[in-house]
C-alpha cells in the first residue's frame, strides 16, 4: 500500500473510530502546522473561504485553481497528518479538480451541491470518487448538500430537512462515505438526519455561539464536525483585539505563546 493509500485509509477509518472527528479548518502553512501540533488532532481539512480570504478572493470558487491548489500543497508537505481539501463545486470539473488535489497528497474533500438537479450533484460525486479509485485510494468524499444553507427564508422547515435527507442518502448510496449538511443547528434536525442516513454518517460544521458542543454531536452519532471559515475569524478576532488594545495605549495579551 502506498503511504497516499495508507493516509487514505487511515482518514476514512477516523471516520468510524470511537469519538468524533474534530476538525478545525486551516488555510496556510502556519495555521496547520499549529493546529496538526495540537494534542488530539487526527488530521486536518483546509478552508476553501479562509483560503481564498488569505489572497484576498471572496468565498465561492473565485480564488483561481491553480493559487488554491498552491496552498493545500504547501499544506500536505508541512504536515504528517491526512489532508481532506474543501473542493467547493469542483471548478467545473469535480472528477479533474479532484484527481489534481489526490495528485499533490490530498486525500479526502468537501464537495458542494449548489443545489443543482440531483441526477448532476450525484455524477460529481460519482465523478470524485472514481478519481480516487483510478488513483489507488479511498477518496474520503465528505458530500456536502446545500439544502440548508440555501433555503429561502420562508421555507418550510420538514420540506428542507426532507429535501437534506434525500440528496444525502443518494450521495451515501452513490459510494460516498459521509454527507456534509451545514446550517444545521437544532438538536432535532440533527437526530432526523442521523436517524436517516445511519450512525456516523454526518458531517457537521461548528458555528460560534449556535452549534452545539462537540460532545453533543459525538452522542447524538454525528461522525465529524468541523468549523469551516471560523477558525480564521477565531485568529483575525484576536489579532483585531491585540491591535486594538495596543492602539489604545495597552499591551499585547499576557500568556502568547510562540507558536511560529
Amino acid at each position: 500500500m502506498t503511504d497516499l493509500a495508507a493516509r487514505a485509509r487511515t482518514f476514512l477509518e477516523l471516520h468510524s473510530a470511537p469519538g468524533i472527528l474534530a476538525l478545525p479548518n486551516v488555510w496556510d502553512v502556519v495555521s496547520a502546522t499549529v493546529v496538526a501540533g495540537t494534542p488530539g488532532v487526527r488530521a486536518l481539512a483546509t478552508a476553501s473561504h479562509s483560503i481564498a480570504a488569505t489572497f484576498g478572493y471572496e468565498d465561492g470558487e473565485n480564488i483561481p485553481f491553480d493559487l488554491h491548489l498552491g496552498m493545500v500543497e504547501r499544506i500536505v508537505q508541512a504536515v504528517d497528518v491526512p489532508v481532506s481539501m474543501d473542493l467547493e463545486a469542483g471548478y467545473g470539473d469535480a472528477g479533474e479538480t479532484a484527481r489534481r488535489a489526490i495528485e499533490v497528497g490530498v486525500v479526502g474533500g468537501n464537495l458542494e451541491d449548489e443545489m443543482k438537479p440531483l441526477d448532476e450533484a450525484v455524477a460529481a460525486v460519482e465523478a470524485v470518487l472514481r478519481a480516487g479509485r483510478d488513483a489507488g485510494i479511498d477518496f474520503v468524499l465528505n458530500a456536502r448538500t446545500d439544502a440548508f444553507v440555501r433555503a429561502a427564508a420562508d421555507a418550510d422547515p420538514s420540506a428542507v430537512l426532507a429535501e437534506a435527507i434525500t440528496r444525502g442518502r443518494a450521495y451515501l448510496e452513490a459510494g460516498a462515505p459521509v454527507v456534509f449538511v451545514p446550517r444545521v443547528l437544532a438538536r432535532e434536525d440533527i437526530a432526523a438526519l442521523v436517524d436517516a442516513f445511519g450512525p456516523r454518517k454526518l458531517s457537521l460544521i461548528s458555528v460560534p455561539g449556535a452549534s452545539l458542543p462537540a460532545r453533543e454531536m459525538e452522542q447524538l452519532g454525528v461522525a465529524r464536525v468541523s468549523t469551516g471559515p471560523f477558525t480564521q475569524r477565531v485568529a483575525l478576532t484576536a489579532l483585531q483585539d491585540a491591535a486594538t488594545a495596543m492602539v489604545g495605549g495597552g499591551t499585547l495579551p499576557a500568556g502568547t505563546r510562540p507558536l511560529n
